[in-house]
């Protein structure tokens, strides 16, 4: 708790300091929920008058590195809305589980209101057209790892990212459960299918680890069965 309070204050600083006519801000990420290393960066969510620009930045203040989610008032809404879309709902689990800074006028309550509902919601679903590239990549890249030689490591293990990524981009979409990039993509897999998934987790690293690809394409295959199957011949692309 103490590190909790400690990193919320030194977010607070950081807001004042560099945006002082802020309406609203929250700390999101490990630094809210008080788990964080001396090294963790620092994830806020800033809420700015509309005469400004919504962006994202990357700053280092007071030794610390911190990524910025800066938004306007007119601006939030639909970033939330499109937070949804890419079904990894980064922005949507900073207001729905961060720690609020600075609340003047209210906006960032009810961002968590809206952020929350949509969250509730679940990511939006998959295309028919989505579901068919996401099905034609995956037997792609099986097939490819599958034939890959197992004296030529640096492909095996290209393969192997590229299978797993799509793999769990393909079994989350079935289960409308959010997904995710670098350490989240292994969370959020496992809170979505924990069987099939640790099931592609064990076969990733049994391809980094001994240059086994059979578990790997088993996995997949049993992806693949749950999502239509493969797809090879007859596929197009418009």
């Amino acid at each position: 708790m103490n590190d909790q309070n400690g990193l919320a204050s030194e977010a607070r600083r950081l807001v004042t300091h560099r945006f002082p006519h802020a309406v609203g801000a929250i700390l999101g990420g490990s630094a809210a929920q008080g788990r964080t290393s001396a090294s963790s960066d620092l994830d806020v969510a800033v809420l700015l008058p509309d005469s400004d620009t919504t962006r994202r930045e990357v700053i280092r203040h007071d030794g610390r590195l911190a990524e910025l989610f800066i938004h306007t008032t007119a601006d939030i809404q639909r970033a939330l809305e499109h937070n949804r879309g890419n079904r990894r709902g980064t922005l949507l689990f900073i207001y729905d589980q961060g720690l609020p800074l600075l609340d003047l006028h209210g906006d960032v309550d009810r961002s968590r209101t809206q952020a929350r509902a949509l969250l509730a919601m679940g990511p939006s679903a998959l295309t028919p057209a989505e579901w068919d590239r996401g099905r034609y990549l995956l037997t792609c890249f099986m097939d490819d790892l599958i034939d890959a030689p197992s004296t030529n490591r640096y492909e095996q293990l290209a393969l192997a990212d590229h299978t797993l990524r799509e793999a769990v981009h393909l079994l989350t979409a079935h289960h409308r459960a959010w997904t995710g990039i670098g350490k989240w993509l292994p969370r959020r897999l496992l809170q979505a299918d924990p069987e099939r998934g640790r099931a592609l987790l064990d076969g990733h690293q049994r391809v980094a680890e001994r240059g086994d690809t059979a578990s790997l394409a088993a996995a997949v295959e049993r992806i693949l069965d749950l999502t239509g199957g493969p797809l090879r011949e007859g596929y197009v692309q418009r």
